[in-house]
């Protein structure tokens, strides 16, 4: 595995799997001069497979104008969020409630300019590696995955925020 920063090396992939398939032949990063600049959160090497997190909040059925408006999509469930938050909530899937918490398990661990990016830019990635799964998954709010900490202990923050 080899890693760029040049955004327009071909070799790059893009986002996450829908099939096993392995690790892409290049990985971008950072520039070594933007990571030197210094880290926003701690370099971690290793993440774990943790699985989507649920809802937080009550989730109730869709209203019949909700299901002829977004039943196309497979949503079977709205999570209202509380006043005063940013959105009003958020729809799901039955794929989506059935996959929380499923992850393989697996603890994936990357070289040192992968780490430093995640450290410098916490969302530069849409997407990383499960050497357990051998796919490319979402991070993020709506990732899969979990930080180990520095202590190689499990952590709860997710990767990719």
């Amino acid at each position: 595995m080899s890693t760029t920063s040049d955004r327009n090396d071909p070799r790059l992939t893009h986002g996450a799997d829908t099939e096993p398939g392995g690790m892409a032949p290049v990985y971008l990063v950072l520039s070594e001069e933007e990571r030197a600049k210094g880290f926003v959160r701690p370099v971690r090497h290793s993440y774990r497979h943790a699985g989507t997190r649920g809802p937080e909040h009550e989730l109730r059925d869709l209203t019949d104008q909700e299901k002829e408006r977004y039943g196309h999509a497979g949503y079977v469930k709205f999570e209202a969020y509380p006043a005063g938050s940013a959105a009003a909530g958020r729809f799901w899937t039955q794929e989506q409630l059935d996959s929380v918490g499923k992850g393989c398990g697996t603890v994936t661990t990357m070289g040192a300019a992968l780490a430093e990016t995640y450290a410098r830019e916490p969302a530069f990635y849409g997407a990383t590696y499960c050497c357990g799964c051998r796919m490319h998954l979402r991070v993020g709010p709506q990732g899969e995955f979990t930080w180990m900490g520095t202590d190689g202990r499990d952590t709860t923050e997710l990767v990719g925020c």
